[in-house]
């Protein structure tokens, strides 16, 4: 008997087995051959570092999923297009499956590799994408994108409520794998070599599906009752800490919508709620590609930003004087991760006390977050700035001691990340307004006086609204 042609089934940042349209298409037409391609065309730009590092372990622990049941994992590098294209016809594929972009620039590619395709006499299916609705599909009154998130939110709960999700196939076979699962190439430079940084990522976390899963399934079985009161705590571990394996597709958030909901009841929307900001934001992205570059609001390209090196340098190696700021700044250098308080903390700092632009803070966390994603990294930080979608009002500018004091009380989380303060019982938040005798030894006086910084960031917002008193307000 006759073995059917291999359907080429596309991963991007989709590598994950359960609910993966294009994976069960693939598997319902016959033997499948996977294949990633590393390419800076998925997001637009290159990965930063601590992402690279989870893309290699990712594609780990999804080439030895698939080499279980026969499946190979090819890994190649270089134009998508072109690289897909090849592969098919090597192969001899019938054709090519993959899931549907959720950034712009995977719907460029969306269009590209068909052209080609066809061109080779080749044949594809796109199936629905990571996202939980379509932008296209949800639309304010007017028939508009949505700009603010919490009308956003409640049409999503009432009138969009996301696909069920799919099982991974019963049945799925591939051409065989005598040599076990394909390595992630070394010539990739994925992984840090000299200087070995990773230590801390690999204490701290465990790409892959699997873990993904059973990250969820602790979150919902031991903490997600308490999340709507005590998450905004940085100490505690009141968070999901979802959002690396959700930025590579290693859990979809159907999946994740759809376990919350039928275990949590009522008690998990403030997470769902969490979960639909990630969804506001790619849909935000698609009306904005350059959203990591250009504030939403065109008015702040007139803002009068500061130069200012040193102050960026103390800020991102975690030493501005301000315990909050530089817990915060150690804990993502450490573990590519911040807890989601702290990092409004920290974005307000840098824009708002030290006037640096928030491009610069973006794309400092786009190469030291794990979850660094294309929508929601720019979207967080136009949002803290106060030039984005439903963005913090400029003349919200956090107080770093007042944050400390009211979410880190007792200061376990600066004394963790901050361990020149261990011995200081009382005043953690305050270390200089200690007298002199007791001041900490090796920790910094503050780089900026907080109060007159405000003042000034004040006033540079007052003067760019009124020289732009005729600007339309881009929310709707």
């Amino acid at each position: 008997m006759t073995q059917p042609a291999p359907v080429l089934l596309w991963f991007r940042y989709d590598l994950r087995l359960d609910d993966n349209p294009a994976l069960i298409d693939a598997a319902a037409k016959g033997p499948v051959t996977a294949l990633f391609v590393l390419d800076p065309a998925l997001d637009g730009r290159p990965l930063g570092g601590a992402a690279r590092w989870w893309l290699h372990h990712s594609l780990t622990a999804l080439s030895a999923a698939l080499a279980e049941r026969g499946v190979p994992l090819l890994l190649r590098a270089g134009d998508a297009t072109a690289i897909v294209t090849e592969e098919a016809a090597r192969i001899g594929a019938q054709g090519v499956v993959w899931n549907r972009g959720n950034t712009p620039w995977l719907r460029r590619l969306d269009q590209t590799v068909p052209v080609a395709l066809s061109r080779q006499g080749l044949a594809h299916r796109i199936t629905a994408s990571d996202l939980m609705v379509e932008p296209e599909a949800i639309r304010t009154g007017s028939g508009g994108a949505f700009k603010v998130f919490t009308p956003f939110w409640k049409t999503l709960q009432a009138h969009h409520r996301p696909a069920p999700p799919q099982d991974r196939p019963e049945t799925l076979r591939g051409p065989g794998l005598p040599d076990g699962p394909i390595p992630v190439p070394e010539d990739w430079g994925l992984l840090p070599t000299r200087p070995d940084w990773a230590g801390g990522l690999r204490a701290a976390w465990i790409p892959g599906e699997a873990a993904a899963h059973r990250r969820l399934g602790d979150f919902l079985q031991e903490r997600v009752q308490a999340y709507g009161n005590r998450r905004d705590f940085p100490a505690e571990p009141a968070t999901s800490r979802l959002s690396p394996h959700l930025r590579f597709g290693e859990i979809s958030a159907r999946r994740v919508w759809q376990v919350t909901e039928a275990l949590t009841g009522p008690d998990g929307l403030p997470f769902l709620r969490e979960l639909a900001w990630r969804e506001f934001n790619h849909h935000i992205l698609f009306q904005a590609p350059d959203l990591h570059l250009l504030p939403l609001r065109p008015e702040f390209r007139q803002f009068p930003w500061r130069d200012d090196p040193k102050g960026f340098a103390a800020w991102s190696r975690g030493k501005t004087g301000y315990p909050i700021v530089d817990a915060g700044m150690r804990e993502l250098w450490q573990t590519g991760w911040m807890h989601n308080r702290v990092r409004m903390i920290v974005g307000s700092f840098l824009v708002k006390d030290l006037l640096i632009p928030w491009t610069a803070g973006e794309d400092w966390f786009w190469d030291t977050l794990v979850d660094a994603c294309p929508a929601n990294n720019p979207g967080n930080w136009q949002w803290v700035s106060g030039c984005g979608a439903d963005a913090a009002p400029y003349f919200r500018v956090f107080n770093p001691v007042l944050q400390g004091e009211k979410f880190d009380g007792d200061g376990a989380y600066v004394r963790r990340w901050v361990p020149e303060l261990n011995r200081k019982r009382q005043g953690v938040h305050r270390p200089a307004e200690a007298e002199d005798l007791f001041r900490t030894p090796g920790y910094p006086p503050p780089i900026v006086d907080h109060n007159r910084a405000r003042d000034r960031a004040l006033a540079a917002f007052s003067a760019l609204k009124e020289q732009n008193t005729d600007s339309t307000d881009p929310a709707e």
